[in-house]
């Protein structure tokens, strides 16, 4: 395609402070729940922790010369909570050596013409605050505690950061860790992470409140919050898949998107959870619906949807990438959750702007090679299979903000960097950099010198 994208359109990579940093206990940083986490025999796959990750929080010089030699204009990544205030809480005190790193960072960055995109909260709860009272489970404390330390950044920073985003994935922190125990807390049950999603929307609607009233006028920025959706498209044209299609994404992403945007929970998901899922209150609803000034999007995949799923979690819905004549919708991953989909990505992306008419950032869109990690660098930089991914969502991303007239402002690759994958440890690489974690050496991959060139070909100057 001849179409550009505007002048102003933000691209780069993403981020999250534990899958990157390490340095754990380095300038009076406390413990996070993924510390505790990832310490616990038998909760990730390799036996690894993010104790030294990719070192950034020492190595961010190394960092920030990858992404401008990248042409990156912009890089989202999050704060760590945990060095900013060690004990969590508004009544704890605040780390002058965290502030000044993050600080000196945020600066760095701007200097080299990347713009930085902050995230608030990417998993790591302090593990002082669940210790104290349950962390995100108890609404009363962690809702004021977590506007607190939004606030905190907000006062340090927000002269150099205009674009703020509260929450990674609320889907991932409450189904993951409160649910399904794959991820830290590593809590298990049917309760608790509609709970914990409740809270999660109504801390993120109050640190919004708190830059809209405070901040916002003086600092001039945007706030807003990221969820994550895969496409769902009907298994075939029967009506109960048709409908299973659509409640697959109201329980992955309209019970998250519809209070924010539309101000109440999707009817789907009330009628079938019934009193385990909170109800917010007046003040509350008021508070949350309108609290995003665009839509932040996490997407990797599509995937085929069905009546007859077991999982509550997902509407009864079953997922699958084998279509009905036995092919694969895709090409595979390394892991079992993610096939490549383009088509699928502009139909979201379409879907996304005629639900909820906001302007929508990609915050996230990347692609693990199978086996990628068993092979020699040498073979590992000439990845074809994610140069093929990106090549095509980038194609699809063009074609909805050009020929559907959908109001993309920005894409951030997951990620410039191989690192912590969380449960999966090291051995998934969604980096277009190779680390070699012994030694941390980084090593451009050919994904990398595709998309530097894609965007400064199709950005128009």
């Amino acid at each position: 395609m001849t179409a550009k994208l505007p002048s102003d359109f933000l691209w780069g990579y993403a981020t999250a402070s534990y899958q990157i940093e390490g340095s754990p206990d380095v300038q009076g940083r406390s413990p996070s729940i993924w510390d505790t986490f990832s310490h616990t025999p038998g909760k990730i796959k390799d036996n690894s922790n993010g104790d030294v990750a990719t070192d950034s929080y020492r190595r961010w010089g190394e960092d920030i010369a990858l992404l401008k030699l990248s042409g990156a204009n912009s890089y989202r990544f999050s704060i760590s909570w945990s060095r900013i205030i060690p004990q969590g809480g508004r009544g704890d005190l605040i780390n002058a050596d965290a502030i000044e790193h993050y600080g000196v960072f945020i600066q760095t960055l701007r200097k080299n013409g990347i713009k930085p995109i902050v995230t608030l909260y990417h998993w790591d709860l302090p593990q002082a605050l669940h210790d104290r009272y349950g962390g995100w489970l108890n609404k009363e404390e962690i809702v004021q505690d977590y506007v607190n330390y939004a606030r905190t950044c907000f006062r340090y920073f927000g002269d150099q950061v205009k674009d703020w985003i509260t929450h990674n994935e609320p889907w991932c922190i409450s189904v993951l860790g409160y649910a399904t125990g794959a991820f830290a807390p590593g809590h298990k049950g049917d309760t608790e992470h509609w709970i914990v999603a409740h809270n999660l929307l109504i801390a993120h609607a109050y640190a919004v409140k708190a830059y809209r009233d405070e901040f916002q006028a003086s600092q001039g920025g945007q706030i807003g919050i990221t969820l994550d959706c895969s496409w769902q498209i009907p298994y075939d044209d029967s009506p109960e898949n048709v409908a299973a299609a659509q409640r697959a994404i109201a329980f992955k992403l309209g019970r998250f998107a519809d209070p924010i945007y539309k101000g109440h929970y999707p009817k789907v998901v009330k009628d079938m959870i019934g009193d385990r899922l909170p109800d917010f209150t007046e003040e509350e609803i008021s508070v949350v619906k309108g609290s995003s000034d665009f839509f932040g999007l996490n997407t990797y995949t599509t995937q085929l949807a069905m009546e007859g799923g077991d999982s509550e979690i997902q509407g009864n819905v079953k997922n699958t990438f084998t279509k009905p004549d036995g092919t694969q919708l895709g090409k595979e991953s390394h892991v079992s959750w993610l096939q490549t989909y383009p088509p699928g990505f502009r139909s979201l992306l379409n879907y996304l702007w005629e639900t909820y008419k906001k302007p929508i950032y990609v915050t996230e869109n990347g692609f693990p090679v199978k086996g990628e990690n068993s092979l020699p660098v040498e073979k590992v930089v000439n990845d074809t299979a994610r140069v093929d991914y990106y090549e095509g969502y980038t194609d699809a991303l063009l074609r909805a903000a050009n020929e559907d007239g959908v109001p993309v402002k920005g894409y951030f690759a997951w990620s410039i960097l191989d690192n912590f994958e969380w449960a999966d440890g090291y051995d998934t690489r969604f980096g277009v950099t190779y680390v070699d974690f012994a030694t941390q050496r980084r090593t451009p991959k050919a994904s990398y010198d595709f998309l530097k060139k894609w965007f400064a070909d199709h950005i128009a100057t």
